[in-house]
């Protein structure tokens, strides 16, 4: 995670979750995460696969041009990678994991803008498969930014936040804990290998008191998403 409003985000899940695979919903505090609340946005497990945005902050319409609410989440995308995104919100839905993602975007007559994007399990009256929280934010923010909408999107890299690495960036209880992190816990980012230069995907997860994880549901997910990113990125 490189943006510190997506940081941010991660930070306050993480903590809001405890020794659960993901919070509910309804526990959610829009005055913690005010300072980021604009760049967020809910997305719908909805029976056609199309993933409709439930709510989209300010700053997320603005990126995109107009209200996003009711809109297709895979709209935003090539049409090439909506099969791709719409596999990545069921990871993250079925593994009850984080997945963090790359892109690049660009307006009419611009150059290209580098996006981060963060998606988040959270439960809806106890199920996963209701709701996705998510954020994007520009890397570098060009001077176009919000008065031109972007079009669409097209993925760079991806990877499934580890339980390891959850657990090793958790702040620690203080009054201040939803600010950004350190850069003591920045420099605990993972890196991805060589081999996988556009992907690492590994497993996500509760803390170790959590419920028993369905290991060989996450096993097939994994694979299914290295198989994807290898013949589209080899």
């Amino acid at each position: 995670m490189r943006h510190k409003a997506v940081k941010e985000l991660f930070l306050y899940w993480n903590d809001l979750r405890g020794e659960r695979t993901a919070p509910e919903r309804n526990e959610m505090d829009p005055n913690a995460i005010r300072h980021v609340l604009a760049d967020t946005f809910q997305l719908e497990i909805d029976t056609g696969r199309t993933f409709p945005f439930r709510l989209a902050g300010t700053r997320v319409n603005a990126l995109f041009g107009d209200e996003q609410k009711g809109r297709s989440f895979l709209d935003l995308w090539r049409p090439e990678e909506a099969h791709n995104i719409a596999t990545v919100l069921l990871t993250v839905a079925d593994g009850a994991c984080p997945v963090v993602a790359g892109a690049v975007a660009t307006a009419k007559g611009e150059n290209e803008v580098a996006l981060e994007l963060l998606f988040l399990p959270i439960r809806h009256y106890g199920k996963t498969h209701a709701r996705i929280l998510g954020i994007v934010a520009p890397i570098k923010a060009p001077a176009w930014l919000g008065t031109l909408p972007i079009r669409q999107i097209n993925l760079r890299s991806l990877r499934v936040v580890e339980s390891e690495e959850m657990r090793a960036i958790t702040p620690p209880a203080q009054s201040n804990r939803y600010l950004p992190p350190s850069q003591d816990r920045r420099s605990m980012i993972f890196r991805a290998p060589a081999r996988h230069p556009f992907l690492q995907v590994i497993e996500g997860g509760g803390k170790p008191s959590a419920p028993p994880r369905d290991h060989a549901g996450l096993a097939r997910l994994r694979r299914e998403l290295t198989t994807m990113y290898d013949e589209k990125f080899r």
